[in-house]
């Protein structure tokens, strides 16, 4: 009977035992605290390995890291515009033309001078040619004859020959004038009476032919007429031209010219004959210096001097060539680099000097962000960040610091003090345009695979400079020193003072955990 109280009583007392197991599982299962996303005061949490980065947060608005403001280089009248606003260009593509007629006359103008400066260097440099230098001596040959000649005075053939000519002159011009007294004096009184009876006796002989062929006509009668009217008029033109004297015209023209002639022989004698003048020695000997200094150029070497001046043209002739192949070209306006045409200050027909076309590098975008001076320090060129964009705002994109203004920015009115830092967008398949605004988290320092804790169970002692932790062991708690490291918004870096897996109180009170009573 015994036995079987005792197996009663041990029945119920595991039944029991069940019970309040189940009890207390569900009660501490009702105290254990749920995750928060920040610890609270009394929580208990524990020292973790972990990465652990520092930021600062600016934002800014997305620009191109390279623009460019393009000028014509010299003012002139545009021809044509070749882009609009939005247009994408490549290196070298034109973007305005101005008018290159008077341009391209200067070049070619420059060119022939070059040509021409070229050709006179070469004839420094190239021996004359023999016919050049026989075609000098023949001058300067004959100029030296003429001059002694000149000095000499002419030979007695010569002088016997002007003598001569003079007589042959002379002789001309008196057979002349004696053919013209001839002539005028072959006209007699004589001769006109026996012309008057010869006229007179034919016009007779006319009265009687007519007379006898009124009479009697008949072709003889009429033929002897005929002959009669004919007598007349010879007879009557035989007087005219006695009466008005002999033709002298002819003979008077032949002693013209004979007293020309005799004119002209004795001229060329007085003027053969009769010693040289000042003048003409002056021009003969002339001559004769330009004729031997002619020779001379051609059989002197150059001299250095004469090469360097030579060689001077040329340089100066090819380097105003190339100030004009340069104007040229620069009338043609071109993209310094791949890019966006952001604006265009341009139209054919108007006279352009200055900006006319802005140009900027979409593919390398930056971000200026104005940073406070209070985090300035902790910024330095290559450092990462990460950026979005209001369009955007869940989208991450990379960047890098690649400059930070030595200089301060401030603003009127305030006593905020800003640096401009530069970042480098990213490779992203966004679309980002210029202008966008971006949020930028700068990470300032970074640490990997090192103990964290959170912000909330680290406590500092000011006045000491010391930090310390609240260490859980079993139901009770000690106050454990730290020296800390990095931080961020959420947790520390511990470096010394406690190791992964303690539990660390936060706050100095445990936390209760009540279980409901037994029903035994």
């Amino acid at each position: 009977m015994q036995i079987s109280q005792t197996k009663s009583f041990s029945f119920r007392s595991v039944a029991n035992a069940l019970m309040l197991l189940a009890t207390a599982v569900l009660l501490l299962s009702a105290c254990v605290p749920t995750e928060q996303a920040q610890p609270q005061a009394g929580d208990i949490v524990t020292a973790v390995i972990g990465n652990l980065s520092a930021s600062a947060t600016a934002s800014g608005q997305v620009q191109a890291a390279r623009t460019a403001s393009l000028a014509v280089a010299r003012p002139g009248t545009v021809t044509d515009v070749y882009v609009r606003v939005g247009d994408m260009v490549a290196a070298g593509d034109a973007l305005v033309q101005l008018d290159t007629s008077a341009l391209a006359l200067n070049v070619a103008a420059a060119e022939q001078t070059v040509r021409l400066r070229q050709s006179s260097l070469d004839q420094l440099n190239e021996l004359p040619a023999e016919a050049d230098v026989t075609a000098a001596e023949a001058a300067v040959t004959s100029a030296q004859a003429s001059l002694d000649q000149l000095l000499a005075g002419p030979s007695a053939t010569q002088l016997a020959i002007y003598d001569a000519n003079v007589r042959a002159s002379q002789a001309s011009l008196w057979s002349a004038s004696a053919d013209l007294a001839g002539q005028r004096a072959s006209v007699t009184d004589s001769q006109i009476q026996v012309a008057e009876a010869a006229l007179l006796s034919a016009q007779l002989n006319l009265q009687r032919a007519q007379d006898t062929d009124e009479d009697n006509p008949t072709q003889q009668t009429y033929d002897a007429l005929m002959q009669a009217t004919q007598a007349v008029s010879s007879a009557q033109a035989r007087l005219d031209d006695l009466r008005a004297g002999p033709d002298v015209g002819a003979a008077q023209g032949s002693v013209a010219a004979a007293s020309a002639r005799l004119d002209a022989t004795e001229a060329d004698y007085t003027l053969n004959t009769a010693a040289p003048t000042d003048v003409e020695l002056t021009q003969s000997q002339s001559q004769l210096a330009q004729a031997e200094a002619t020779l001379a150029e051609l059989l002197a070497e150059p001299t250095a001097e004469d090469i360097a001046v030579a060689e001077a043209q040329l340089e100066q002739a090819q380097l105003s060539l190339a100030d004009a192949q340069q104007a040229l070209a620069d009338a043609t306006l071109t993209a310094p680099f791949d890019g966006v045409v952001t604006a265009v200050s341009a139209s054919p027909g108007e006279y352009a000097n200055g900006i006319v076309v802005r140009l900027a590098d979409s593919t390398a975008l930056e971000v200026i962000l104005n940073v406070d001076e209070a985090d300035i320090g902790q910024i330095a060129v290559g450092q990462e960040a990460v950026l979005t964009l209001e369009t955007w705002p869940d989208t991450d994109i990379p960047a890098e610091v690649t400059a930070v203004a030595p200089n301060a920015t401030t603003t009127p009115g305030s006593a905020l003090i800003t640096y401009e830092v530069h970042l480098q967008v990213g490779e992203t398949d966004l679309p980002v345009r210029l202008g966008m605004t971006a949020n930028a988290q700068l990470i300032t320092a970074q640490r990997e695979n090192v103990l964290l804790v959170p912000n909330q169970a680290i406590s500092a002692d000011r006045a000491s400079g010391t930090y310390s932790v609240q260490l859980v062991s079993g139901d009770m708690t000690t106050a454990v020193l730290v020296t800390i490291g990095l931080r961020d918004g959420s947790y520390t870096q511990i470096t010394s003072g406690i190791q992964e897996g303690d539990q660390l109180l936060i706050g100095d009170t445990l936390p209760v955990q009540t279980f409901g009573p037994s029903s035994n």
